[in-house]
C-alpha cells in the first residue's frame, strides 16, 4: 500500500445559534445500489437541545464554502504523541463549548493536503484539528493511536480547551488516516462519531464498532476499491449507525480538493451524532441530493424528531402552574449521574459537578464501584481507584466553577452505572 497517499489545498469560515430539537420519525433510507440497510435506535434527542449551534440549516447552508461561524486557527508543535497540526475553532464564546474533531492524513501525506476541511468544518460550529504524523508511513494503528493523543491533547492542555466539550469528540481521516479514524472508534466507543474516507483498515472488520460510522468510497479508486468497503461496512453491527457513501467518477485522492459533496453529507453526520441535533436529519434520510454520489446506504432513522404539525389539543392532565426550577445544591457542591451509552458489559457515564450558592475553586467526586465494576478511561477530571472506591478530581482547568454554575467529566466503565448518590466535596 506505498501509494497510498493526499494531495492539496484549503479555505475558511463564521455565527448566531438557535434551541429546539423537535420529534418526527425520519423517512426511511435510500439504497442506490449494493447495500442492504437496517434500522437502528437513534441518538440522544432533547426538546431543549444544549449542544445545538448555529441557525436552521438550509441544503444551501450545509454546502456553502463558509459556515455562519466565524473562526481562527492556532497551530501545534510536534510532541504529546503525534506530529503537530492545526486546531481551527469558532471564534464565538456566546455558545458555550463545541464539539471536537480531529482528523489525520493518509500515507505520505501531510495536513496541507486536506486542510481545506479544518475551517469548512469550524465554521459550522465545530473545533477541527488537522493532525501531522509522526511519521509520513505510519500505519493505521498508529494514526488512531495519535488520533486520540491528539483529542487529549486538545481538551487537557490545547489553548482552545474551553471551547471544546470533552465528551462531544470525533475523528476523521483519508486512506491509512481513515483507517485510524476507524481504529480510533473500535478502541474508544466514548467518540460520538468516526468517519473514514477511501479507509484503508488492514483487519477488514468493524464487527466491535459501537461508534456511528460514515465510510466514504471513491467509484474509481484502485487502491482502496468500493468492493473492499462495501464489505467493510457490512461488517458493522446492526445497533451502530452506519452509513456509505460511494462519490462517483472519484479517484483515491479525491478529498485532496474542496468538495462540497463531502461537505453537505460530513456536516450533516457530524451534526447528528456529536451535536444531537435532529435539525440535519433530513439531509441524510432519505439522502435529498444524490447529484455525485453513485451508491448511499444508512441505518436511517439516524434521529428521530417531532413532527412539524400534529395535533394542537392540549393534553388533558393540567400543566403546573409554576416553572420548574433547578433545586438548589445542598452544599458547597453536588454531583449527579446520567448514562449516555451502554452496551453489553459496559457503558459511557457522564457525571455533572454544580456548585452551591458560593464558588467553588475545585471539587472531588467519589462514589462506590459496584461488583464487577471497573472503570477503563476519564476525561475531565483525574481518577483515583482502591478498591471499590472512586474518586475523581477536577482537571486545572475546570476546577473553578461560579456559584450555582456546573461543569461535567465522563468515563467509561464495564459493569452497571451506579445506581447510589454521588458525593461531592469543594475546596
Amino acid at each position: 500500500m506505498a501509494q497510498l497517499s493526499n494531495v492539496t489545498h484549503n479555505t475558511q469560515g463564521r455565527v448566531k445559534a438557535m434551541s429546539r430539537v423537535r420529534k418526527f420519525l425520519a423517512a426511511t433510507t435510500i439504497g442506490l445500489g449494493l447495500l442492504a440497510g437496517s434500522v437502528a435506535v437513534s441518538p440522544a434527542s432533547a426538546a431543549d437541545n444544549p449542544y445545538q449551534r448555529g441557525p436552521d440549516p438550509t441544503a444551501a447552508s450545509i454546502a456553502a464554502v463558509t459556515g455562519p461561524f466565524a473562526t481562527a486557527s492556532v497551530t501545534v508543535p510536534r510532541g504529546n504523541g503525534f506530529g503537530g497540526g492545526v486546531i481551527y475553532y469558532p471564534t464565538d464564546t456566546s455558545q458555550g463549548t463545541f464539539g471536537g474533531i480531529a482528523i489525520s492524513p493518509g500515507l505520505n501525506g501531510t495536513w496541507p493536503g486536506i486542510a481545506w476541511l479544518g475551517p469548512r468544518l469550524a465554521s459550522q460550529g465545530f473545533v477541527v484539528f488537522g493532525i501531522e504524523t509522526n511519521n509520513l508511513n505510519d500505519s493505521p494503528t498508529s494514526r488512531g493511536t495519535q488520533l486520540l493523543a491528539a483529542l487529549d491533547y486538545l481538551t487537557g492542555s490545547s489553548s482552545v480547551r474551553t471551547r471544546v466539550d470533552a465528551g462531544r469528540l470525533a475523528v476523521a481521516g483519508h486512506s491509512m488516516g481513515g483507517g485510524g479514524a476507524l481504529d480510533a472508534a473500535l478502541r474508544r466507543p466514548s467518540l460520538r462519531a468516526t468517519i473514514g474516507n477511501a479507509p484503508h483498515l488492514p483487519s477488514g472488520s468493524l464487527a466491535n464498532d459501537r461508534v456511528p460510522t460514515l465510510i466514504y468510497a471513491m467509484q474509481n479508486d484502485t487502491l482502496v476499491p468500493p468492493s473492499r468497503l462495501t464489505s467493510l461496512y457490512n461488517t458493522v453491527p446492526a445497533t451502530t449507525e452506519r452509513g456509505y457513501l460511494e462519490i462517483t467518477g472519484a479517484g483515491h485522492n479525491y478529498i485532496g480538493q474542496p468538495s462540497t459533496i463531502l461537505a453537505r453529507t460530513m456536516i450533516p453526520w457530524l451534526k447528528i451524532f456529536v451535536d444531537d441535533d435532529a435539525r440535519y436529519s433530513q439531509f441524510l434520510c432519505p439522502l435529498t441530493d444524490r447529484s455525485g454520489i453513485s451508491q448511499y446506504q444508512s441505518s436511517c432513522p439516524l434521529i428521530t424528531t417531532s413532527p412539524t404539525t400534529g395535533p394542537t389539543a392540549q393534553p388533558t392532565t393540567a400543566a403546573p402552574t409554576t416553572t420548574p426550577t433547578t433545586p438548589p445544591v445542598g452544599g458547597p457542591c453536588e454531583a449527579t449521574h446520567r448514562t449516555v451509552n451502554s452496551w453489553s458489559g459496559g457503558y459511557q457515564g457522564e457525571v455533572t459537578v454544580r456548585a452551591g450558592s458560593a464558588a467553588i475553586n475545585g471539587w472531588t467526586v467519589s462514589w462506590t464501584l459496584g461488583s464487577g465494576q471497573t472503570i477503563n478511561q476519564v476525561w475531565g477530571g483525574a481518577l483515583t481507584a482502591s478498591g471499590t472506591a472512586a474518586t475523581v478530581r477536577n482537571e486545572t482547568w475546570n476546577g473553578p466553577v461560579a456559584a450555582g454554575a456546573s461543569t461535567t467529566f465522563g468515563y467509561i466503565a464495564t459493569g452497571n452505572a451506579p445506581t447510589q448518590p454521588l458525593a461531592c466535596s469543594a475546596r
